[in-house]
């Protein structure tokens, strides 16, 4: 049985987790978006919204398999997950996670990695990893860590409580909370908005924010003008500039622009 499914429409790409009642992330889910995953880099989409069925995002990791498994046997799915999602987290386009309901473990460690997160507003959030003794495997803590800071981030690990949307969004992990009906149509519009953006001018903001990340500000300072450069010869900057340039001379607010993506 399927437990994620991936629709492509108006240039977005839509992500859904479906694998009730607690869509639990496992082996079958992280192999089908690392699929949906080729899909998306080999077609045309400039958005992507990730998003579940049901009443909760995920209840995380699939334990049940576990206690089965042998240690490298362990190691070597965890190893794909991490690397499944770190793709995810990759994509050259603009990602909005919507999250409704119970985000936790594995599936708050997914949806972390978009760009943005769009939170209904009864959503929960936490790392449960402590209560059986484990850590947040895919690397859920650091990421929290770059969005909230390091205290508040291990604050969350260590005592695995349920963090309010509104808690999530005061420190700066989930960038949006709606009312829980209207979700899923506030997400997919942004989705929608960022579609018909300057995509490759998208993509140079995430390489240089991932170039901060790792290295800080000298190192996006050292990579700023290879990573913007480029963009001075693609189709929507040449067309964008002349026509801002003609809206000032003649007075004239700038025009929304027609952007390709390319």
């Amino acid at each position: 049985m399927s437990h994620l499914s991936v629709t492509f429409e108006n240039d977005v790409a839509t992500l859904v987790l479906h694998n009730p009642p607690q869509n639990r992330i496992g082996t079958t889910m992280v192999d089908e978006l690392d699929a949906a995953l080729g899909e998306i880099a080999a077609g045309q989409a400039r958005a992507v919204l990730l998003r579940a069925e049901g009443p909760d995002f995920s209840f995380g990791g699939d334990i049940e398999p576990w206690p089965g498994w042998e240690r490298q046997e362990m190691r070597g799915h965890f190893e794909h997950f991490l690397q499944t999602f770190n793709r995810f987290e990759r994509l050259p386009i603009p990602t909005i996670a919507a999250v409704r309901g119970l985000c936790f473990g594995g599936g708050l460690e997914l949806a972390v990695r978009a760009d943005l997160i769009f939170a209904g507003a009864t959503a929960r959030f936490g790392h449960p990893e402590q209560s059986i003794a484990i850590v947040t495997l895919l690397g859920g803590i650091y990421r929290i860590a770059e969005r909230a800071g390091r205290s508040r981030a291990m604050r969350w690990a260590l005592t695995s409580e349920q963090v309010p949307a509104a808690e999530m969004e005061r420190f700066g992990v989930v960038d949006r909370v709606v009312d829980d009906d209207a979700l899923d149509e506030e997400a997919a519009a942004f989705a929608a908005r960022l579609a018909t953006g300057p995509t490759l001018a998208h993509a140079a903001h995430k390489s240089l924010l991932r170039t901060w990340a790792v290295g800080g500000v000298s190192a996006a300072d050292e990579a700023i003008f290879d990573v913007a450069m480029p963009l001075f010869a693609s189709a929507d900057t040449r067309m964008a500039i002349p026509a801002a340039v003609d809206a000032l001379h003649a007075g004239r607010p700038r025009p929304p622009m027609p952007f390709e993506g390319r």
